[in-house]
């Protein structure tokens, strides 16, 4: 099946599909999904998060596009397959969408990942950030996030850079509207920062057997991963297909098996647009973590 049909069957596997998986029989039982500790950072997390970003860009994405009614109920899917982790992002425009599906979920079974967009100190007026982070909360409906990471950090210097950002994400988790903090990176040295920073609780990184859409070399990565995860990292993969490069049957089995049992990473965010897709991404991550 060539990737156009395949993609237009709505089997799995569409552009930004993100799988967390961490290859080690450590989850505790939670419907169909297990979940897993994830990392040093207190939280644990179902093995499989809900991404709400394919194509995500201009406050929408492929998941929003759905519309409100597809979109809840795709979610609610989510939650009743055991995947109670829920991806979202600013740029994305997903967290009203997530604020709805959310409101007849009980709010401490769930775990809310989301990101705000940052540029380098003094390069713009990005406002008050905490008014963005506030603004981000009133959207989707919550007291607090889980975990809110700085999004797509391309430079290895983000800690010296972003060092506003940094302190008031401290700040908002010393005050409780945040639990985690981290960063999603698209960059090799911007991960490999990330994975020695101590201010660092979670790590976004980009994971998949074939180097596409990667920051480095796939053995290169790996390694790096495995050293955030021996300083206490939480660390989530994405981009597990390539977004949308690797998606026969064949492919998207490789690409599972490599990232659940090799890739260094806890869990997996998984970005779906029908209740099809969910199921056959639940089957294959769950079944290569037992295998």
């Amino acid at each position: 099946m060539d990737r156009r049909k395949f993609i237009r069957t709505g089997v799995v596997g569409v552009a930004g599909l993100t799988v967390m998986g961490s290859g080690i029989s450590c989850g505790e039982s939670s419907g169909t999904v297990d979940r897993v500790k994830l990392g040093k950072s207190g939280l644990r997390v179902s093995r499989i998060a809900m991404g709400t970003g394919t194509v995500g860009y201009g406050k929408a994405s492929n998941q929003t596009r759905l519309g409100m009614e597809k979109f809840v109920n795709l979610a609610h899917h989510a939650y009743e397959k055991g995947i109670r982790f829920y991806d979202m992002a600013d740029g994305y425009g997903s967290q009203p969408f997530v604020g709805e599906a959310i409101k007849t979920l009980p709010r401490d079974k769930i775990t809310l990942m989301t990101k705000i967009w940052t540029q380098p100190d003094g390069s713009e007026n990005m406002g008050n950030v905490r008014e963005i982070i506030d603004r981000c909360r009133k959207e989707t409906g919550v007291e607090y996030f889980d975990i809110l990471l700085m999004h797509c950090l391309m430079q290895g210097d983000w800690h010296k850079t972003r060092t506003h950002y940094m302190e008031a994400f401290s700040k908002a988790k010393q005050e409780g509207t945040v639990r985690a903090v981290g960063v999603s990176c698209h960059n090799i040295d911007a991960l490999a920062e990330a994975a020695v920073n101590p201010w660092v609780d979670v790590i976004l990184a980009r994971i998949n057997p074939f180097g596409t859409n990667m920051d480095a070399a796939p053995d290169v990565v790996r390694e790096i991963l495995a050293r955030a995860k021996e300083n206490g990292k939480g660390v989530v993969g994405m981009k597990i297909f390539g977004e949308g490069k690797h998606v026969s049957d064949s492919e998207r089995e490789q690409s599972i098996k490599y990232v659940v049992t090799q890739g260094n990473v806890h869990c997996v965010t998984l970005g779906l647009e029908s209740e099809s897709q969910m199921d056959d991404a639940i089957e294959r991550v769950m079944r290569n973590v037992k295998g």
